[in-house]
């Protein structure tokens, strides 16, 4: 069909503009809603999962993450050594009973005097490895807003929900690596998961757009995000996990000002 300008009579320009508001409509131009669709690549994913063969897109910590386990020893059940690498077609198991053969214990040598200097280097920098894993994190408010949703274990919110009051950049809640980037689990839109140390993680679900990239060091504060829209509001979903089980964040973040 040929619309040319100089044809446009009578009731021609409604119907353009109907159909160009249409089409902005459906591209998402207007609505300003989460841009990525909750789409689930692991749709069967669960904490009551036995195993799961790994599909593109996947990653260790997003399979942690939605079965509720500990990266380190869901990473040590299937043999998988840091930087945690997965495969599409690996089948990664959920049980502790999963046995993988493990290879012979090295012979300790005997360190000899000349060596010790070696020896108290070694161990100063096992003792500094410790501490960083002991550190407590320095968390604070992602979002500036009010709380809508607190946490509740018993009714099945892993979170709390902040509603953006003016400005909607979600930053950093602590210092820590990106360790997951995309729209792949369901529930959660856009979203970021970040790594603190070797217990704590925090999510950000249901962005507009997503600033960080997986693999990605952030400070905190650090713009990460652009929260998006839940029920017609501009909110954040947030959530803090330690060894891989859902906590309250309202237990460690600062009073709400």
């Amino acid at each position: 069909m040929d619309i040319r300008a100089s044809n446009i009579t009578g009731s021609a320009p409604v119907l353009w503009v109907f159909l160009t508001l249409n089409f902005f409509y459906l591209t998402g131009c207007i609505s300003g809603s989460v841009s990525a669709p909750v789409t689930h690549r692991s749709y069967s994913l669960n904490e009551h999962s036995r195993s799961y063969e790994v599909r593109r897109g996947d990653t260790l910590y997003s399979i942690a993450w939605q079965t509720r386990n500990n990266i380190k020893e869901l990473a040590s059940w299937n043999g998988i050594k840091p930087p945690y690498t997965i495969y599409p077609g690996q089948k990664i198991s959920f049980s502790k009973k999963a046995k993988y053969k493990k290879k012979a214990p090295k012979v300790k040598k005997t360190v000899p005097y000349a060596s010790k200097k070696n020896t108290v280097h070694h161990k100063n920098q096992k003792l500094k490895k410790n501490l960083k894993k002991t550190l407590k994190v320095r968390w604070q408010w992602p979002l500036k807003g009010s709380l809508d949703k607190k946490f509740s274990s018993k009714e099945g919110r892993d979170g709390i929900d902040i509603t953006a009051r003016k400005d909607v950049i979600v930053k950093a809640a602590a210092d820590g690596k990106v360790v997951y980037s995309g729209s792949g689990l369901i529930g959660y839109g856009n979203l970021l998961i970040i790594k603190h140390n070797e217990e704590f993680l925090s999510a950000y679900g249901f962005n507009r757009r997503l600033l960080a990239k997986e693999g990605a060091f952030v400070k905190a504060g650090e713009k990460i995000a652009e929260a998006g829209l839940i029920a017609g509001q501009r909110k954040l979903h947030f959530e803090i996990r330690r060894k891989g089980k859902p906590v309250n964040p309202l237990h460690y973040l600062p009073p709400l000002k």
